[in-house]
């Protein structure tokens, strides 16, 4: 037998830290808001950054309490800590609870009422999904889309920036994109004789995942384009070129359809970003070609 791990690394493991990437929607405002250089609004959102991450470690304990059973039928879901017997159900909760004061904590640090608001939107509309909404099709991909959404908002509230209507649409449409793409591993699971991991699935089938898929794909690339030649966007950053990083956004889409339709590996989209090559150059140059466009070409032009 494998000797057991510590509580302390249970307890990472339960919080789920590679998770946290999504949290860096809270930077979109500041990075398309001109306000890399200013230091309180970056420091502002690193907190944001922080009490989502807390409060979100915090979800992800309580959906594993309410849930260890059935993940313990799952052939991925039973090495977590709670499913797997590493951290008994009370050391969960004492580890969840304090995940939830730490990010009040933080919370109360910013001393900013809307980010609370947010937060605590945040928060139940993720314990609603827990407890009911993730076993309603498309309501459990609308949950995880807004969440996204919260995001951004957050990130605009606490530096100020009012995200404008491209990004809060754009990453909608790419979380519902990615959550289609997590459908489609659940439902390959279910088809390899795992249990279900939802009762949601039964609203589902690969017909209508995979198309869906496409057609939002579809969407998020014909939407980035739309915004990146929008006469609006083009005076408000004083360049015409910003079309050019949808060269990078196309073809991570692409590599992402093709690792869901192809390989068939598309159950974790963080962990699909961590793992695949491909798409973390597609995204580093995205980064850097935008940062070219919107800092460095005006620094260096008249």
């Amino acid at each position: 037998m494998g000797k057991r791990p510590s509580r302390l690394a249970s307890c990472l493991k339960l919080a789920r830290p590679h998770q946290y990437i999504k949290n860096a929607f809270v930077f979109l405002p500041l990075f398309f808001g001109w306000k890399l250089a200013g230091p309180d609004a970056v420091a502002r959102a690193a907190l944001a950054f922080v009490a989502f991450c807390l409060v979100a470690s915090a979800v992800y304990v309580i959906n594993d309490l309410k849930d260890v059973e059935e993940d313990r039928a799952h052939p991925a879901k039973r090495n977590r800590p709670l499913a797997s017997g590493a951290l008994s159900p009370a050391e969960g909760a004492g580890f969840g609870c304090c995940l939830l004061v730490s990010g009040a904590a933080v919370t109360a640090w910013l001393g900013s009422a809307g980010f609370t608001c947010i937060l605590a939107v945040y928060l139940g509309i993720n314990l609603l999904y827990s407890f009911g909404l993730k076993h309603k099709a498309l309501v459990d991909l609308a949950c995880i889309a807004v969440g996204f959404v919260l995001r951004v908002f957050a990130g605009g509230v606490v530096t100020g920036i009012t995200p404008s209507h491209w990004i809060v649409l754009m990453t909608f449409l790419l979380a519902l994109f990615l959550g289609f793409a997590k459908r489609r591993d659940d439902l390959l699971l279910s088809a390899a004789g795992c249990e279900k991991t939802r009762r949601s699935l039964d609203g589902y089938n690969l017909e209508f995942v995979s198309a869906a898929m496409i057609i939002m794909a579809a969407v998020v690339i014909v939407s980035y384009i739309l915004y990146t030649v929008s006469p609006e966007v083009i005076a408000k950053h004083g360049s015409d070129k910003l079309y050019l990083t949808a060269i990078f956004v196309i073809m991570g889409v692409l590599r992402y359809l093709q690792i869901t339709l192809v390989e068939c590996k598309s159950g974790s989209p963080t962990l699909v970003l961590l793992r695949d090559g491909f798409i973390q150059a597609s995204l580093v140059l995205w980064i850097a070609s935008c940062y070219v466009i919107l800092y460095v070409e005006h620094s260096v032009l008249p």
